[in-house]
């Protein structure tokens, strides 16, 4: 199930940000991401599975409120942005 290997692949990835893990652990979560999980960058599945049945509308409505909502940081104003690329809407 992808749900299933989408948690596996974040446990991995929080194992190789964690200090307190012991360099084989780290070297082992690495290997399992490069070899038996097809690499370590989830994203894309991540988002699929995340974005299933989401109105495509309605998610650049929020990235736009995003970018002029004055409590959201400089960083995450640019992050819409990028959504908003990645969708093919303009900004404005």
């Amino acid at each position: 199930m992808a749900e299933e290997r989408l948690n596996e692949m974040r446990g991995y990835k929080a194992t190789l940000s964690n200090p307190n893990v012991s360099d084989e652990a780290k070297s082992h979560a690495q290997y399992m991401l490069d070899h038996e999980l097809g690499g370590d960058e989830p994203r894309q599945e991540i988002h699929a599975a995340q974005s299933h049945g989401e109105d495509p509308t309605r998610v650049a409505a929020g990235y736009k409120a995003a970018q002029k909502n004055p409590n959201v940081t400089k960083q995450g104003k640019q992050r819409a942005g990028e959504k908003l690329r990645e969708m093919d809407v303009p900004e404005e």
